[in-house]
């Protein structure tokens, strides 16, 4: 199998991964009404690490020091875009936090120039383009403000950014499983110790069957199936092109939204929609312009001290 056949197989698992992400927004939207976020993400990631960990069984004990401290990294960079989300989100509007943190899918192919030295084909930069298009007719209502929430929702577009970055550039190189399961074990570690720090511990009661099927669903099929396949599949695709593809997030939580939890979709809403699938299109059609956008270890040593 070529690599072009790879990465249109890859881009077709991430669209897998956004429509999973995409469709349990509303369980999870519902769920921290009756547990509180770091908490909620604790219980999660921690379960899809139990998962990946019976899945591994003796492979996590082999692993590396270095792919070990890779996956920390990873999930350090996932983690603090989940908490930048979360804090950013007390001070600003779901509008503004959603378009804001799509902002992702130019900060990956800016900091991929400033490393590479070369920026994006023209077809590439058309897709990036319209897909912040329809992001913003999406997610933004009649005015967009910029106060101290939209900074650190700006900080979590950096993060996961970052994240995007950081798996495309360790992928390749080590056990997608193994770095799946680190990366998700930092997550619930992290999130619990800022559970403890920040929130107040949930009661027994909290936990009706709404929650737990939130929780279950999120843990395995958008957590534990979800992480490992973004890991797996960028090695066979850009982080540019990762980028473009996550921006179908937004997309998908509208159409699941519209269809279970009976939210209106605009005309508005739809064009978006179509500039997002657009932009998408048209960064898989710029895909001969770069097939393997990696970032090279010595480039990425010298200007992204990670």
């Amino acid at each position: 199998m070529n690599s072009r056949k790879n990465q249109l197989l890859a881009d077709l698992a991430l669209v897998f991964v956004t429509a999973v992400w995409g469709a349990t927004f509303v369980s999870v939207k519902e769920a921290i009404t009756r547990v509180e976020p770091f908490y909620f993400l604790a219980i999660r990631f921690g379960i899809a690490t139990l998962l990946m960990l019976l899945i591994t069984n003796k492979r996590i004990v082999q692993t590396t020091r270095s792919t070990l401290w890779k996956g920390i990294l990873i999930g350090l960079a996932l983690f603090a875009g989940y908490s930048f989300q979360t804090f950013g989100l007390q001070y600003t509007t779901a509008s503004n936090a959603g378009f804001i943190t799509g902002l992702s899918v130019v900060i990956v192919p800016v900091i991929v120039t400033f490393i590479q030295k070369k920026p994006p084909g023209i077809i590439s930069a058309l897709g990036i383009i319209s897909a912040t298009v329809g992001l913003g007719l999406l997610t933004i209502n009649a005015t967009l403000t910029f106060n101290y929430g939209d900074l650190l929702v700006l900080f979590c577009a950096f993060s996961y950014a970052l994240h995007i970055l950081l798996v495309g550039k360790y992928s390749p190189d080590h056990d997608a499983f193994i770095l799946a399961t680190v990366q998700i074990g930092t997550v619930a570690l992290a999130s619990f110790v800022a559970a403890l720090i920040k929130e107040t511990a949930p009661t027994a009661e909290a936990f009706n069957a709404q929650v737990w099927r939130a929780i279950l669903i999120t843990a395995v099929f958008a957590t534990a199936l979800a992480f490992f396949l973004q890991t797996w599949t960028q090695k066979y695709t850009s982080p540019t092109h990762t980028a473009i593809i996550f921006t179908m997030e937004p997309v998908f939580a509208a159409i699941f939204a519209y269809f279970i939890g009976g939210e209106s979709f605009t005309l508005r809403q739809g064009i978006g929609a179509v500039c997002i699938l657009a932009g998408m299109l048209a960064a898989e059609l710029g895909g001969h312009e770069k097939i393997n956008e990696k970032i090279p270890e010595e480039a990425a040593e010298n200007n992204l001290k990670i």
